[in-house]
């Protein structure tokens, strides 16, 4: 387990030499200049450093390419609240929505690496304690984004399994009712698997994995003391919400937060961690490739 963030493209630049005093009016004349040119130059600066940006990101996805793709990839996608603050979103469900939004780029980058399993954290059980509106927000776009990927020709082209993961039940019905549907427009695809984690708390899936796993074994079974001899990892395991994953191998949360906040705690023993300071709804290609790439970078250790 390696906690990382990856800084291996960072630049650094030099201060430049000084120019001469101007005088007076070659001063005005190159701010007027200037002023002519801010917006030509300023347009140009970021059309160069967006082709500059495609082509070091088709360099560097055909270079992953060759190396070692994780079998499963968990994200944390934290930061919505901070994006908002900064850009002056004050109606959570847009907010949310431009989150969710992330999810078709998401999937893409993943069938073009050959990544068969992905397993997003968009709501925690925590979250729905927060205001009714925030929480409705929060609500309305997982809604909104499951019945889209229902009938997305995205997710029937790249073979997209949907499926949910967490305290269903504390849902309400409608939510309920987006998941069943995505669920089973999509049961038949198997290239990758995408589980949706909410009202997800990784305490409360290892008590809800021990409660199924002593019902199973205690049905018409009186010997209790047997059936604690036969608890081990391997029989918890078949007892959580997704048991037929692998355990994620990267595990990569936005924001620039350091802990997982119960994210896949049983899961995540031998997992490798990347941390990046983006905020989901910013996130990126070249974060996502950076952060695979720091994975492939590792030499993986599974014990101390």
């Amino acid at each position: 387990m390696t906690l990382s963030s990856d800084t291996s493209d960072q630049t650094y630049r030099g201060r430049g030499a000084q120019e001469r005093p101007l005088d007076g009016r070659r001063q005005a004349g190159e701010r007027q200049a200037g002023r002519g040119l801010a917006g030509p130059l300023v347009d140009l600066k970021t059309r160069v450093k967006a082709v500059l940006y495609r082509l070091y990101e088709r360099r560097l996805e055909r270079q992953l390419r060759e190396g070692r793709q994780p079998r499963h990839i968990g994200i944390i996608l934290d930061g919505n609240r901070r994006f908002a603050r900064r850009r002056g979103i004050a109606d959570p469900h847009v907010l949310y929505a431009l989150g969710a939004g992330k999810l078709d780029h998401l999937l893409s980058w993943c069938a073009s690496l050959g990544i068969p399993a992905l397993t997003l954290w968009v709501c925690s059980t925590t979250n729905l304690q927060r205001s009714s509106e925030e929480v409705s927000g929060i609500l309305a776009a997982i809604q909104d984004k499951l019945i889209e990927l229902a009938g997305d020709p995205l997710v029937h082209h790249h073979q997209v399994r949907v499926r949910a993961a967490g305290r269903l039940d504390l849902l309400p019905a409608s939510t309920r009712a987006a998941i069943a549907a995505a669920e089973e427009a999509t049961k038949d695809h198997s290239a990758i698997v995408l589980t949706i984690a909410v009202a997800y708390d990784g305490r409360e899936e290892l008590v809800d994995a021990l409660r199924s796993m002593l019902r199973a074994k205690l049905a018409g079974r009186p010997e209790p003391a047997a059936v604690i001899e036969e608890i081990s990892a391997e029989t918890i395991s078949k007892h959580l919400y997704s048991p037929d994953l692998p355990d994620p191998d990267l595990i990569i949360r936005t924001s620039g937060e350091l802990r997982l906040s119960g994210f896949l705690l049983w899961q995540s023993a031998y997992s490798e961690f990347y941390f990046c300071d983006i905020d989901w709804p910013e996130f990126r290609k070249i974060d996502f490739l950076r952060a695979v790439r720091a994975y492939q970078n590792r030499q993986r250790r599974f014990g101390l």
